[in-house]
């Protein structure tokens, strides 16, 4: 994670047009197959809460905005991918993989990426347990 945190990174601060800067709109990255990701949505419409979806399977995040990502979420990529999907191996992830290895991986294969993922401002959050996304409300 040293290495996504560094100043000097060609990409810690670059700007990504589709996750917020400001503290508002909030975005979902959202699976709507996943019921963690289900749940979390609901929680944010009972609370009145406006936020953008992103459907990541869909329109999936580029490799840049997955580095800016781990910036926000302050957490190595490893803590945030889905280790036992299939494609993990399909990208020839090992035990060792380092952060580069699994963050192109996630953007070749969005699967990997866990979720739901709540995005507002500089600061992102995965919603296990959802409660962790009530930090950024």
């Amino acid at each position: 994670m040293a290495e996504l945190a560094r100043a000097d990174h060609p990409l810690s601060c670059v700007p990504m047009p589709d996750l917020p800067d400001s503290d508002s709109p909030l975005v979902l990255l959202h699976n709507p197959r996943c019921s963690k990701s289900r749940a979390a949505r609901a929680l944010l419409e009972e609370r009145g809460v406006a936020f953008t979806e992103r459907r990541y399977l869909d329109d999936p995040l580029t490799l840049v905005e997955l580095y800016e990502l781990a910036a926000r979420l302050g957490r190595p990529p490893r803590e945030w991918s889905r280790c036992g999907e299939e494609a993990w191996s399909a990208a020839n992830l090992t035990d060792d993989a380092g952060d580069d290895a699994i963050l192109r991986a996630m953007a070749a294969h969005p699967i990997l990426i866990e979720r739901p993922i709540l995005v507002r401002g500089r600061r992102a959050a995965v919603g296990r347990p959802l409660e962790r996304n009530l930090d950024l409300l």
